[in-house]
């Protein structure tokens, strides 16, 4: 797994290519070694943000890029060799699961507004290769504001610097088997946390993380036909509120990971859904995770308190950063990085934007 997900063409190596699924981690002996940054803490946090598509015309090229199979593919460790995956059958099951059951994870079969609020984001990056992670439309006053994580649009560095920065940015709400049931939204514009930036003191994307800035938002277009996003999708609420121990926490990805995964479990093809009491990371502190076997492409994941396994509904609390490698803790624990008074600024501005 990657140990900085925002590489440039210029320094990307193989092992370096599993960056281009969207996950951010680093080795457990590294993870010791990382504390969040005083000089992060004393520099005053803004809003960074980059133009996506503007033009119809560059609209219409990205909707058109992301074919059936592009998608499949994205985040393929060598999409040219690669084989499209195969579909993900897994038969649906209308009936709801008893609240708060936990899951370590599997595919989401029991329907509700989280299969259409929640969708893969493909991108690319500046050498060409394509990645994704997960995204969630959530309430907003321009019904056009969708949440993920940081390093799934863009590295640490100048953000003048167009190659720290993702391209082709495409969210697909529902996204299921290199089909878009309420079809595709390119991205009108989109904000990172300042820290993002030239990081002080020489800091990377993991520092960054740690320290609890792994927030990214984005302003969809409307679809083909006019329509804001979350009149097509619906939107889940959101909250800025301080974690509490042992909080049941339901989250969503959907993550992609052929390198570690021969058996095929994680293809992409389909939501996944882990659900369970949540903890600090005792080597992050700042990040919250439960008990949840996913992996790359989950991150930007929705975590969600107050989920209602019948209606598909919650309250958006945090997105998914990292594993147990980063954050230490046990096995298979995908850790969030909480919404905070960062999240909040950027919340606030993306709801204001017009579209």
């Amino acid at each position: 797994m990657p140990k900085t997900p925002g590489t440039s063409a210029t320094d990307r190596t193989l092992p370096r290519r599993l960056a281009a699924v969207g996950a951010l981690l680093l080795s457990a002996a590294t993870a010791a070694a990382l504390l969040p940054s005083t000089a992060l803490a004393a520099e005053r946090e803004t809003v960074t943000t980059h133009a996506g598509a503007v033009t119809a015309q560059e609209r219409d090229r990205i909707d058109a890029y992301w074919t059936p199979d592009r998608m499949r593919l994205a985040g393929a460790m060598v999409p040219e060799i690669t084989p499209v995956p195969a579909d993900d059958n897994t038969p649906d099951d209308p009936r709801p699961l008893p609240a708060d059951t936990p899951d370590p994870g599997a595919v989401w079969t029991h329907g509700g507004a989280v299969n259409r609020s929640v969708g893969r984001l493909f991108f690319t990056f500046s050498d060409g290769y394509d990645g994704s992670c997960t995204a969630t439309v959530v309430n907003s006053s321009n019904r056009s504001t969708v949440v993920t994580a940081a390093h799934c649009l863009r590295g640490v560095g100048a953000p003048t610097a167009d190659d720290t920065w993702n391209h082709n940015l495409y969210f697909v709400p529902g996204y299921r088997n290199g089909t878009k049931p309420l079809g595709g939204f390119s991205i009108r514009t989109m904000a990172t946390s300042s820290h993002w930036d030239a990081a002080p003191g020489g800091t990377g994307s993991d520092d960054v993380a740690v320290a609890g800035h792994d927030t990214g938002v984005l302003v969809a277009n409307r679809s083909a036909e006019g329509r804001r996003i979350a009149d097509v999708t619906g939107a889940q609420r959101i909250a800025f509120t301080p974690p509490a121990e042992g909080e049941f926490v339901h989250a969503f990805g959907y993550p992609k990971d052929r390198l570690n995964d021969p058996d095929g479990k994680y293809t992409g093809s389909r939501m996944i859904h882990c659900a369970g009491p949540a903890r600090p990371g005792p080597l992050a502190p700042l990040l919250w995770g439960e008990p949840c076997d996913m992996s790359h492409g989950a991150s930007g994941g929705p975590h969600f308190t107050g989920f209602d396994p019948g209606t598909g509904t919650g309250t958006l609390v945090g997105v998914t950063t990292t594993s147990e490698e980063l954050a230490g803790g046990p096995v298979k624990t995908a850790y969030a990085t909480r919404l905070a008074d960062g999240a909040h600024r950027l919340y606030d501005w993306a709801q204001t934007r017009a579209v």
